[in-house]
Protein backbone atom coordinates (compact mmCIF):
# COMPACT_ATOMS: atom_id res chain seq x y z
CA UNK A 1 0.00 0.00 0.00
CA UNK A 2 2.30 2.48 1.09
CA UNK A 3 4.52 1.56 -2.49
CA UNK A 4 1.52 2.45 -4.33
CA UNK A 5 0.85 5.77 -2.46
CA UNK A 6 4.54 6.79 -2.62
CA UNK A 7 4.26 5.88 -6.97
CA UNK A 8 1.27 8.09 -6.57
CA UNK A 9 2.62 11.12 -5.41
CA UNK A 10 4.61 12.85 -8.26
CA UNK A 11 0.84 12.08 -10.28
CA UNK A 12 -0.76 13.95 -7.82
CA UNK A 13 1.78 16.73 -7.72
CA UNK A 14 1.48 17.03 -11.87
CA UNK A 15 -2.60 16.91 -11.58
CA UNK A 16 -4.25 20.08 -13.63
CA UNK A 17 -5.03 22.81 -11.24
CA UNK A 18 -9.01 22.09 -11.58
CA UNK A 19 -8.59 18.83 -10.10
CA UNK A 20 -7.38 20.03 -6.85
CA UNK A 21 -9.69 22.32 -4.34
CA UNK A 22 -9.75 25.88 -5.56
CA UNK A 23 -8.46 28.71 -3.64
CA UNK A 24 -11.25 31.42 -1.74
CA UNK A 25 -12.55 33.10 -3.07
CA UNK A 26 -12.51 31.47 -7.19
CA UNK A 27 -15.63 34.08 -8.17
CA UNK A 28 -17.47 37.17 -7.55
CA UNK A 29 -18.45 37.93 -3.98
CA UNK A 30 -22.31 39.82 -3.91
CA UNK A 31 -22.84 42.45 -1.11
CA UNK A 32 -26.01 43.25 -0.07
CA UNK A 33 -26.66 46.76 0.66
CA UNK A 34 -30.16 47.05 3.04
CA UNK A 35 -30.59 50.99 1.81
CA UNK A 36 -30.69 52.77 -1.42
CA UNK A 37 -28.51 53.04 -3.92
CA UNK A 38 -26.50 56.49 -2.96
CA UNK A 39 -27.14 56.43 0.98
CA UNK A 40 -24.04 56.34 3.53
CA UNK A 41 -23.88 52.33 3.82
CA UNK A 42 -23.80 52.47 0.04
CA UNK A 43 -21.10 54.84 -0.94
CA UNK A 44 -19.27 53.53 2.25
CA UNK A 45 -19.54 49.58 0.97
CA UNK A 46 -18.29 50.40 -2.52
CA UNK A 47 -15.65 52.57 -1.78
CA UNK A 48 -14.32 49.32 0.95
CA UNK A 49 -15.41 46.99 -1.79
CA UNK A 50 -13.57 48.24 -4.81
CA UNK A 51 -9.76 47.87 -3.11
CA UNK A 52 -10.79 44.86 -1.12
CA UNK A 53 -11.91 43.38 -4.67
CA UNK A 54 -8.15 44.43 -6.20
CA UNK A 55 -6.58 42.58 -3.07
CA UNK A 56 -8.68 39.42 -3.95
CA UNK A 57 -8.63 39.34 -7.42
CA UNK A 58 -12.51 38.82 -7.85
CA UNK A 59 -15.33 41.50 -8.17
CA UNK A 60 -17.41 42.42 -5.42
CA UNK A 61 -21.12 42.98 -6.88
CA UNK A 62 -23.07 45.53 -4.43
CA UNK A 63 -27.01 45.00 -4.67
CA UNK A 64 -29.35 47.07 -2.96
CA UNK A 65 -32.02 45.95 -0.96
CA UNK A 66 -33.86 48.58 1.15
CA UNK A 67 -36.90 47.96 3.24
CA UNK A 68 -37.76 47.93 6.50
CA UNK A 69 -35.51 49.49 8.32
CA UNK A 70 -32.66 47.30 6.61
CA UNK A 71 -34.12 44.14 7.51
CA UNK A 72 -35.41 43.07 4.48
CA UNK A 73 -31.80 42.85 3.32
CA UNK A 74 -30.23 41.27 6.69
CA UNK A 75 -33.03 38.84 6.36
CA UNK A 76 -31.81 37.78 3.14
CA UNK A 77 -28.02 37.41 3.89
CA UNK A 78 -28.73 35.71 7.01
CA UNK A 79 -30.48 32.80 5.14
CA UNK A 80 -28.05 32.73 2.24
CA UNK A 81 -25.27 29.64 2.07
CA UNK A 82 -22.35 30.86 4.75
CA UNK A 83 -19.68 30.13 2.33
CA UNK A 84 -18.11 33.73 2.18
CA UNK A 85 -19.66 35.04 -1.20
CA UNK A 86 -22.51 36.75 0.01
CA UNK A 87 -21.95 39.88 2.84
CA UNK A 88 -23.81 42.49 4.28
CA UNK A 89 -23.40 45.83 5.12
CA UNK A 90 -24.18 45.81 8.92
CA UNK A 91 -25.13 49.39 10.49
CA UNK A 92 -27.64 50.54 13.37
CA UNK A 93 -30.76 49.83 12.33
CA UNK A 94 -30.79 46.01 10.92
CA UNK A 95 -27.68 45.09 13.79
CA UNK A 96 -28.65 46.99 16.70
CA UNK A 97 -31.98 49.01 16.58
CA UNK A 98 -34.51 46.57 14.89
CA UNK A 99 -33.16 43.31 17.07
CA UNK A 100 -33.29 45.15 20.12
CA UNK A 101 -36.96 46.65 19.29
CA UNK A 102 -38.39 43.93 16.90
CA UNK A 103 -39.36 40.76 18.28
CA UNK A 104 -40.63 39.24 14.55
CA UNK A 105 -37.67 39.89 12.98
CA UNK A 106 -36.66 36.88 10.37
CA UNK A 107 -33.26 36.99 11.92
CA UNK A 108 -31.12 37.34 15.09
CA UNK A 109 -27.47 39.46 15.41
CA UNK A 110 -25.92 35.52 16.51
CA UNK A 111 -27.06 34.92 12.33
CA UNK A 112 -23.90 37.04 11.56
CA UNK A 113 -20.05 36.91 12.06
CA UNK A 114 -18.27 40.40 12.21
CA UNK A 115 -15.47 41.42 9.76
CA UNK A 116 -15.39 45.00 10.24
CA UNK A 117 -16.45 48.63 11.11
CA UNK A 118 -15.75 51.07 7.64
CA UNK A 119 -16.81 54.11 8.75
CA UNK A 120 -19.22 56.34 11.14
CA UNK A 121 -21.11 59.16 9.63
CA UNK A 122 -22.68 61.87 12.09
CA UNK A 123 -26.49 62.61 11.78
CA UNK A 124 -27.32 66.45 11.15
CA UNK A 125 -31.21 68.00 11.63
CA UNK A 126 -31.15 69.35 8.38
CA UNK A 127 -33.98 71.75 6.76
CA UNK A 128 -34.19 73.52 3.56
CA UNK A 129 -32.23 76.73 2.84
CA UNK A 130 -35.38 79.08 2.62
CA UNK A 131 -37.32 77.43 5.88
CA UNK A 132 -38.14 80.03 8.72
CA UNK A 133 -35.78 78.47 11.19
CA UNK A 134 -32.30 79.56 10.97
CA UNK A 135 -31.13 78.00 14.25
CA UNK A 136 -31.81 74.46 16.18
CA UNK A 137 -33.26 76.45 19.19
CA UNK A 138 -35.84 77.98 16.68
CA UNK A 139 -36.71 74.98 15.25
CA UNK A 140 -37.43 73.18 18.39
CA UNK A 141 -39.56 76.05 19.83
CA UNK A 142 -41.50 76.32 16.75
CA UNK A 143 -41.91 72.07 17.23
CA UNK A 144 -43.05 72.81 21.19
CA UNK A 145 -45.52 75.71 20.03
CA UNK A 146 -47.54 73.30 17.24
CA UNK A 147 -47.12 69.62 18.26
CA UNK A 148 -47.21 67.51 15.28
CA UNK A 149 -47.32 70.25 12.77
CA UNK A 150 -43.42 69.85 11.70
CA UNK A 151 -42.50 66.45 9.31
CA UNK A 152 -39.31 65.12 9.96
CA UNK A 153 -38.18 62.55 7.11
CA UNK A 154 -35.41 59.72 8.23
CA UNK A 155 -33.84 56.58 6.39
CA UNK A 156 -36.67 54.45 7.25
CA UNK A 157 -38.55 53.25 10.39
CA UNK A 158 -35.89 51.61 12.44
CA UNK A 159 -32.98 53.27 10.86
CA UNK A 160 -30.00 55.12 13.03
CA UNK A 161 -31.48 58.56 11.81
CA UNK A 162 -35.05 56.94 13.19
CA UNK A 163 -33.25 56.35 16.19
CA UNK A 164 -31.56 59.92 16.46
CA UNK A 165 -34.93 61.44 15.82
CA UNK A 166 -36.79 59.80 18.41
CA UNK A 167 -33.69 60.81 20.69
CA UNK A 168 -34.65 64.43 19.59
CA UNK A 169 -38.05 64.31 20.75
CA UNK A 170 -37.30 62.29 23.86
CA UNK A 171 -34.38 64.65 25.26
CA UNK A 172 -36.49 68.14 23.74
CA UNK A 173 -39.80 67.15 24.35
CA UNK A 174 -40.71 68.05 21.37
CA UNK A 175 -43.71 65.98 18.68
CA UNK A 176 -42.76 65.68 15.40
CA UNK A 177 -44.36 63.87 12.34
CA UNK A 178 -42.04 61.23 11.56
CA UNK A 179 -41.92 60.49 7.71
CA UNK A 180 -39.76 57.29 6.69
CA UNK A 181 -38.26 56.91 4.03
CA UNK A 182 -36.45 54.34 1.55
CA UNK A 183 -32.76 56.06 2.08
CA UNK A 184 -31.66 59.23 3.21
CA UNK A 185 -30.84 59.97 -0.57
CA UNK A 186 -34.39 59.60 -1.06
CA UNK A 187 -35.71 61.88 1.81
CA UNK A 188 -33.30 64.78 1.02
CA UNK A 189 -34.70 65.19 -2.36
CA UNK A 190 -38.08 65.17 -1.28
CA UNK A 191 -36.41 68.29 1.58
CA UNK A 192 -35.08 70.14 -1.42
CA UNK A 193 -38.38 69.78 -3.28
CA UNK A 194 -40.73 70.97 -0.08
CA UNK A 195 -42.22 67.92 0.36
CA UNK A 196 -41.06 67.30 3.89
CA UNK A 197 -40.57 69.95 6.41
CA UNK A 198 -37.29 68.80 8.30
CA UNK A 199 -34.78 65.66 7.77
CA UNK A 200 -32.95 63.35 9.94
CA UNK A 201 -30.07 62.40 8.21
CA UNK A 202 -26.18 61.68 7.36
CA UNK A 203 -23.21 64.22 6.67
CA UNK A 204 -22.60 62.38 3.64
CA UNK A 205 -25.76 62.61 2.46
CA UNK A 206 -27.28 66.31 2.75
CA UNK A 207 -23.37 67.92 1.84
CA UNK A 208 -24.13 68.02 -1.77
CA UNK A 209 -27.36 70.01 -1.68
CA UNK A 210 -25.56 71.90 1.66
CA UNK A 211 -22.84 73.14 -0.51
CA UNK A 212 -25.16 73.64 -3.11
CA UNK A 213 -26.96 76.26 -1.11
CA UNK A 214 -30.31 74.02 -1.28
CA UNK A 215 -30.40 72.94 2.38
CA UNK A 216 -29.81 74.03 5.96
CA UNK A 217 -27.79 72.14 8.53
CA UNK A 218 -29.02 73.35 12.18
CA UNK A 219 -26.80 71.20 14.04
CA UNK A 220 -24.27 68.09 13.41
CA UNK A 221 -25.20 65.53 16.03
CA UNK A 222 -21.44 65.15 17.00
CA UNK A 223 -18.94 66.00 19.48
CA UNK A 224 -17.10 67.92 17.59
CA UNK A 225 -17.42 70.48 14.27
CA UNK A 226 -16.73 68.75 11.08
CA UNK A 227 -13.98 70.01 9.44
CA UNK A 228 -15.63 69.47 5.94
CA UNK A 229 -18.63 72.42 7.18
CA UNK A 230 -16.92 74.06 10.39
CA UNK A 231 -19.74 76.67 10.35
CA UNK A 232 -22.03 74.16 11.09
CA UNK A 233 -22.35 74.09 15.12
CA UNK A 234 -22.77 71.38 16.74
CA UNK A 235 -26.08 70.19 18.69
CA UNK A 236 -24.18 70.73 21.84
CA UNK A 237 -23.27 73.92 21.01
CA UNK A 238 -26.89 74.66 19.77
CA UNK A 239 -28.47 73.79 23.20
CA UNK A 240 -28.35 70.47 23.63
CA UNK A 241 -25.60 68.68 25.59
CA UNK A 242 -24.41 65.44 25.23
CA UNK A 243 -26.87 64.82 21.83
CA UNK A 244 -25.12 62.81 19.39
CA UNK A 245 -26.00 60.22 16.54
CA UNK A 246 -24.19 58.50 13.73
CA UNK A 247 -24.39 56.08 11.32
CA UNK A 248 -21.85 52.94 11.49
CA UNK A 249 -21.16 51.09 8.74
CA UNK A 250 -19.39 47.40 8.55
CA UNK A 251 -19.54 44.06 6.60
CA UNK A 252 -20.75 41.23 8.38
CA UNK A 253 -21.29 37.47 6.73
CA UNK A 254 -23.33 35.07 7.89
CA UNK A 255 -22.83 32.64 10.50
CA UNK A 256 -20.84 29.62 9.94
CA UNK A 257 -18.51 30.63 7.09
CA UNK A 258 -15.65 28.37 6.50
CA UNK A 259 -12.19 29.99 8.54
CA UNK A 260 -10.25 30.10 5.46
CA UNK A 261 -12.79 32.60 3.74
CA UNK A 262 -12.84 34.37 7.00
CA UNK A 263 -9.50 35.38 7.40
CA UNK A 264 -9.08 36.23 3.46
CA UNK A 265 -11.90 38.47 3.90
CA UNK A 266 -10.45 39.97 6.90
CA UNK A 267 -7.31 40.47 5.43
CA UNK A 268 -8.34 42.09 2.32
CA UNK A 269 -10.52 44.35 4.55
CA UNK A 270 -7.86 45.58 7.35
CA UNK A 271 -5.64 46.82 3.90
CA UNK A 272 -8.54 48.25 2.73
CA UNK A 273 -9.43 50.34 5.80
CA UNK A 274 -5.58 51.42 6.26
CA UNK A 275 -5.53 52.89 2.74
CA UNK A 276 -4.69 56.32 2.28
CA UNK A 277 -6.85 56.94 -1.04
CA UNK A 278 -9.62 54.79 1.16
CA UNK A 279 -9.35 57.04 4.32
CA UNK A 280 -9.19 60.24 1.87
CA UNK A 281 -12.31 60.07 0.02
CA UNK A 282 -14.35 58.27 3.25
CA UNK A 283 -13.90 62.01 4.45
CA UNK A 284 -14.62 63.96 1.44
CA UNK A 285 -17.77 61.71 1.69
CA UNK A 286 -18.39 63.09 5.18
CA UNK A 287 -17.75 60.16 7.36
CA UNK A 288 -14.97 59.18 9.46
CA UNK A 289 -12.72 56.21 9.09
CA UNK A 290 -13.65 53.44 11.73
CA UNK A 291 -10.78 53.84 14.94
CA UNK A 292 -8.94 50.30 14.29
CA UNK A 293 -9.56 48.10 17.57
CA UNK A 294 -13.54 48.45 15.63
CA UNK A 295 -12.19 47.19 12.26
CA UNK A 296 -11.30 43.55 13.61
CA UNK A 297 -14.01 41.25 13.73
CA UNK A 298 -13.35 40.92 17.41
CA UNK A 299 -13.45 44.78 17.86
CA UNK A 300 -16.73 45.12 15.76
CA UNK A 301 -18.53 42.58 17.35
CA UNK A 302 -17.93 44.02 20.68
CA UNK A 303 -18.77 47.04 19.63
CA UNK A 304 -22.55 46.22 17.88
CA UNK A 305 -23.42 44.43 21.24
CA UNK A 306 -22.84 47.64 23.04
CA UNK A 307 -25.05 49.45 20.36
CA UNK A 308 -27.23 46.68 21.11
CA UNK A 309 -27.40 47.73 24.79
CA UNK A 310 -27.61 51.36 24.17
CA UNK A 311 -30.62 51.71 21.94
CA UNK A 312 -32.29 49.85 24.86
CA UNK A 313 -31.18 52.09 27.57
CA UNK A 314 -32.00 55.08 25.13
CA UNK A 315 -35.58 53.24 23.66
CA UNK A 316 -36.79 52.60 27.92
CA UNK A 317 -36.15 56.10 28.40
CA UNK A 318 -37.52 58.32 25.56
CA UNK A 319 -40.25 55.81 25.18
CA UNK A 320 -39.30 54.58 21.65
CA UNK A 321 -41.01 52.26 19.71
CA UNK A 322 -40.53 50.33 16.47
CA UNK A 323 -44.21 49.13 15.09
Amino acid sequence: MNRRLLLAAPALLLAPRGARAAAWPDKPIRVVVPYAPGTNSDVQTRLATAHMAQTLGQAFVVENRAGAGGSVGAEAVAKARPDGYTLLTGSNGPLAINPALQPRLGYAVNDFAAIGMISRASHTISVRADAPWKTLAEFIAAAKADPGRISMGSSGTGSATHFTLEMLQGQTGVRLTHVPYRGSSVAVPDLVAGNVASVCCELTTVLPTLRGGLTRVLALAAETRSPLVPEVVTASEAGLPGFTGASWVGLVAPAGVPAEAMAALSRAFLAAMADATVQSRTREAGADPAPEVERTPAGFAAFIQREAARVREVAASSGMKLE
